[in-house]
């Protein structure tokens, strides 16, 4: 227990001085695997604690597909530049990067085909996380990269099979009757409340019916986590669920990336090997960037989300597990020095597109795709940002008066709310794309009732930025957020619950019974 004790404050200690730098506590993890491997065999990780690591590490990825899942619109994933640019960047990747591995693995084909596809991956961790991070899970270039991550999971079953895993049972056809399986799913959300059932849902939908439920079948457990997560997704209390599963999530995840260096210590061969695939890996983002460029995204959409895919798959190393256990050291350096050169850029990513801009625009298409479009408010007086039960009563006792439109950016919430005559559409107001593109009409007066504080703070200040002098009108739970709200530039903010108070004494006044 001794030092278990030693290494997970070892890693604390390295996470804590790469983020003092500027770099991802992540970056800190894979630094301290590799410093533990090193470690002479009486100091080193025990087999057992390793079993234990590796298990820890496992829950903490599926935990990550999950909460990535519950903010998914699969109705998103049916689109030509998802399915296209995973599968022809996947395909090209493989007939680019397979003769020169031919070579390198003395002349067999089928090992360096394999190799070449577990290069050809993208890493679902680091670039969910990053985005994650960012808060642009929903904003179009992260919901395009979602996509093909996704598609990138089904193409990895494909390999993972032909490598040598075990192929999916006759039972893996009940994957096709979880669309049934959904309103259980809602229900027992529902039924869960608020407290620690909660979190116990959400770990007994991820890690059991997702994870090991898929495993029972042959299938990938990380992919089945995924789209438990994506079942939930338009459910009322998603959100909830995945702040509930945050800690828990943040915790198991030091596992992974402290696991991944702790795989082994790269040689001078590893080394030479890991140099020369990042001396390539412009060019994986460069072909992402061309192929989405070639599916009409605009250049802006297409450079974030290219740079946010720019990276190696942690799933090089299961493929390497499998059939080239050779390859694993090399593979994980590899691995861990393309997040080390992947994480900051992404961190500086739209300040990279301002400087490239004038080259990049150059190769856009004269058309825009639908999703891009400007978005116009008309000749709306009022705009009501967030359409939960505050947004809704805003809405409807302001229409009386005024002419009202609103945005929400719960896809399942618009169609609620258009069915009841609502004019509302979708939109994220943590998208720097959705403010470059919005045309603000004729609107006088904004109501901020989006329940996350941060995304109110982003919406004001862009408001602002862009020109709007009008009203903007916000709520809050708490004072000190309200003080946020107000320093970006919101003319009043009312604290709810006080507010609430206050409506309670005056249907007491109003009775005439005191």
């Amino acid at each position: 227990m001794f030092l278990e004790a030693v290494w997970i404050g070892f890693a604390f200690a390295c996470g804590l001085a790469v983020k003092r730098v500027g770099l991802p506590p992540l970056i800190g993890y894979l630094t301290a695997g590799f410093a533990i491997s090193s470690l002479p065999g009486t100091i080193a990780m025990p087999e057992h604690a390793d079993y234990v690591l590796s298990h820890v590490a496992h829950l903490g990825v599926l935990l990550l597909l999950f909460s990535v899942g519950l903010k998914l619109n699969l109705a998103n994933l049916i689109k030509p530049e998802v399915i296209g640019g995973g599968v022809l960047h996947f395909a090209i990747s493989i007939v680019l990067l397979a003769p020169g591995l031919y070579f390198f693995l003395d002349g067999d084909s089928y090992r360096a085909i394999l190799l070449a596809s577990a290069l050809a991956f993208s890493s679902t961790v680091l670039a969910a996380k990053i985005l994650e991070g960012k808060r642009e899970l929903r904003a179009f270039h992260g919901r395009v990269a979602i996509g093909i991550l996704v598609v990138q999971d089904l193409l990895a079953l494909v390999v993972v099979s032909i490598a040598g895993e075990a192929t999916p049972s006759p039972w893996a056809l009940l994957v096709l009757l979880l669309p049934f399986l959904r309103p259980v799913l809602h229900r027992l959300l529902d039924a869960s409340g608020h407290d620690e059932l909660q979190l116990l849902f959400g770990m007994l939908a991820a890690l059991v019916l997702g994870g090991y439920g898929f495993e029972l079948v042959g299938l990938n457990a990380e992919l089945g986590a995924l789209l438990f997560g994506a079942m939930l997704a338009g459910h009322r209390r998603a959100v909830e669920l995945s702040r509930t599963l945050w800690g828990l999530k943040e915790f198991f995840l030091v596992g992974f990336f402290l696991h991944i260096g702790i795989d082994g210590v790269p040689g001078v061969d590893a080394w030479l090997f890991a140099v020369v695939m990042l001396a390539l890996l412009p060019l994986k983002g460069l072909l992402f960037f061309f192929l989405l460029i070639g599916f009409k995204l605009r250049a802006r959409s297409a450079f974030l989300t290219s740079l946010s895919l720019s990276q190696y798959s942690e799933f090089g190393l299961i493929v390497a597990s499998l059939v080239l256990p050779d390859w694993l050291v090399p593979l994980a350096l590899t691995v861990a020095l393309s997040f080390i050169i992947s994480a900051p850029l992404n961190r500086k990513a739209h300040p990279l597109y301002d400087r490239f801009a004038p080259w990049l625009i150059r190769w856009e298409r004269n058309t825009r795709h639908p999703d891009e479009q400007p978005v116009s408010l008309g000749r709306a007086d009022v705009l009501v940002m967030g359409m939960g039960r505050t947004g809704k009563a805003a809405y409807d006792y302001l229409q009386s008066r005024y002419e009202v439109i609103a945005l929400d950016s719960d896809p399942a919430r618009v169609v609620d709310n258009e069915r009841a005559g609502r004019s509302v559409f979708f939109a994220d107001a943590e998208d720097p794309g959705f403010w470059q593109s919005l045309d603000m009409g004729t609107v006088r007066s904004v109501v901020l009732t989006i329940n996350d504080v941060e995304a109110k703070v982003i919406a004001t200040r862009n408001l602002r930025s862009s020109g709007f002098d009008g009203l903007i009108v916000s709520h809050s739970m708490h004072q000190d957020e309200a003080d946020q709200i107000m320093a970006v530039g919101a003319d009043q903010t009312y604290l709810t619950m006080s507010e609430a108070g206050v409506g309670l004494a005056e249907h007491v006044m109003q009775s005439g019974r005191v």
